[in-house]
């Protein structure tokens, strides 16, 4: 006789359907026989330093596989995920967020369990404001169907979900077996036809169109779509800090990034005064959009994402992203001569001097001829973030920034989850002094799994992106000797470096040591910024 599937097992199972090989967490009381069920699967848990480089981790994950997910205990350690479950949800990360629970029975005569706050629920509250889907697993009889519901809706609408795991019903058999329903819904056919005729009347019409593509594209999986249609019809396009890697960089009708007046005045140009803007996956947020310093015209622009599409002024209901752009290419669009347009600047070599002081700009320019086809650059926020979008990214989703919820302390935790997503790649980390004093300390658990990332420190003595908007002493970080960190964690190497010269060597000699992390401590000058970061916080420091 078969063995009755129990709930817990069930959910493992289909996380491993859906793509899923590593769990990221912290285990916990209330989610320990659960922890034992993933210790025995196919599935490899990634215990992290602390829960929050856990959620950052299966963030980072989820961007790079297509699925991601988080691991943790009651309240201690589900409230710590919340921030990084908002990143997740407002960036479109589709993370699974599964926690621990008091089990049912124990919450007879409302008892004051250790980790409650209020009530039972009040977590679940919490997360429903965070998520796309949420469940308790509270009935063998419902658990499967809503442990598909959930993880469809992660995967539909790219979105974290929270599944609570009552610990009394993690080896409770579900009831009865639900086989899980197509991810893909279909669009109404006539809307999307509609849509199509219209779409292609305008591009082929056009005299200057340009593809504005971001970071649903990637979430979506339609990084291939959009190579083709770019080279089918010879469309021009440029990418959003967000959506960055979207496409090679090496591409001939590849323009660079758009960032309204933050970014380089050529794609900004060309970009407004395109008379029919292809947004495919567009989030119009502020850092996107340059502090909304944009001008794009609506009336000449072809809107579309997951949630919506607008063509001039007219929306239309019921047509899916995939299956637009999918129409798009099989469309006939007139292929056009790609004339002159802008280009980014392709990496050079590297021409140090010897003994002159770093500074951010060569920095990056240095950065930027280190890169090679196997490099995955993750940044942090700050000037690390506005900088790097004019590195020259060889290769589509090598890029990972969260570059609109911008939440410090992700680049570390989440180089964790790109390599372990994505062997192949080796981490490029940046991040300043501050955001690595939040999370930096999951480099233990780089070593602890293997991994092997490049962690460049920008130490510029504290909040270096507020500095030029509003200074105080609040802006002041503690000073860690960061080089240091060998000596703590039994492995690594690491370098110090003030000088162009120095920090030559010091890539050299990491990109070298592959058995495990380096870290290269970069001094700079606390009021030396970017261009980018320059233009940004004087416009923001307008606003206070």
């Amino acid at each position: 006789m078969k063995t009755p599937l129990t709930i817990g097992q069930y959910l493992i199972n289909q996380l491993h359907a859906h793509g899923v090989r590593h769990v990221f967490g912290i285990p916990g009381d209330y989610v320990l026989g659960f922890y034992d069920q993933l210790s025995r699967s196919k599935l490899r848990v990634i215990n992290t330093c602390d829960e929050q480089g856990a959620g950052f981790a299966a963030d980072a994950y989820a961007r790079v596989k297509g699925l991601g997910a988080v691991c943790v205990t009651y309240c201690v350690g589900g409230l710590k995920v919340a921030n990084t479950t908002a990143e997740a949800f407002a960036e479109k990360s589709p993370v699974v967020v599964i926690s621990g629970a008091p089990g049912m029975k124990e919450r007879e005569k409302n008892p004051l369990l250790h980790h409650k706050v209020r009530e039972f629920d009040t977590q679940k509250k919490v997360f429903e404001q965070l998520t796309i889907a949420s469940t308790v697993l509270s009935d063998p009889q419902t658990a499967f169907q809503e442990i598909d519901r959930v993880l469809h809706a992660a995967l539909r609408y790219k979105r974290p979900v929270y599944i609570e795991l009552p610990r009394d019903m993690v080896s409770v058999p579900g009831i009865g077996f639900h086989r899980p329903s197509g991810l893909h819904e279909r669009s109404n056919s006539k809307a999307l036809q509609a849509a199509l005729t219209e779409a292609v009347a305008m591009i082929n019409s056009a005299r200057q169109p340009v593809i504005l593509a971001d970071v649903e594209v990637h979430r979506f999986g339609l990084q291939g779509e959009l190579l083709k249609l770019a080279q089918r019809a010879n469309l021009p396009v440029a990418a959003t800090i967000l959506g960055k890697s979207v496409i090679g960089e090496h591409y001939p009708f590849y323009l660079g990034v758009y960032e309204g007046a933050m970014g380089r005045e050529e794609v900004r140009r060309y970009v407004e005064t395109s008379d029919c803007l292809i947004m495919l996956g567009a989030f119009m947020t502020d850092t996107n959009l340059g502090v909304f310093t944009a001008r794009l015209d609506q009336g000449r622009s072809i809107y579309v994402t997951s949630e919506k599409l607008s063509i001039r002024y007219h929306t239309y209901e019921d047509v899916q992203f995939k299956d637009f752009v999918r129409g798009l290419l099989r469309a006939k669009l007139r292929r056009r001569r790609l004339g002159s347009i802008p280009r980014p600047a392709v990496a050079k070599s590297f021409k140090m001097t010897p003994g002159r002081d770093i500074t951010v700009q060569r920095l990056f320019q240095r950065l930027n001829a280190f890169l090679d086809d196997n490099t995955a650059v993750v940044c942090d926020v700050g000037d690390v973030l506005f900088g790097a979008t004019d590195l020259y990214i060889h290769r589509r989703t090598e890029f990972l920034g969260a570059a609109y919820y911008t939440s410090m302390g992700f680049a570390v935790p989440a180089s964790i989850g790109v390599q372990l997503a994505n062997p192949k790649s080796r981490p490029l980390v940046l991040v300043g002094d501050g955001a690595f004093q939040m999370t930096g300390l999951e480099l233990s658990t780089s070593v602890r799994y293997g991994l092997n990332p490049i962690v460049v420190v920008f130490n510029n003595a504290g909040y270096g992106t507020e500095r030029p908007m509003q200074d105080g002493p609040y802006n002041d970080v503690a000073t860690w000797r960061f080089h240091r960190l060998p000596d703590v964690f039994g492995a690594g190497r690491s370098f110090m470096v003030q000088t162009e010269d120095e920090l030559d060597h010091a890539l050299h000699e990491a990109h070298a040591h592959r058995d495990s992390f380096a870290l290269i401590e970069v001094m700079l000058d606390p009021h030396d910024h970017s261009p980018a970061l320059q233009r940004l916080t004087e416009r923001l420091g307008r606003k206070i």
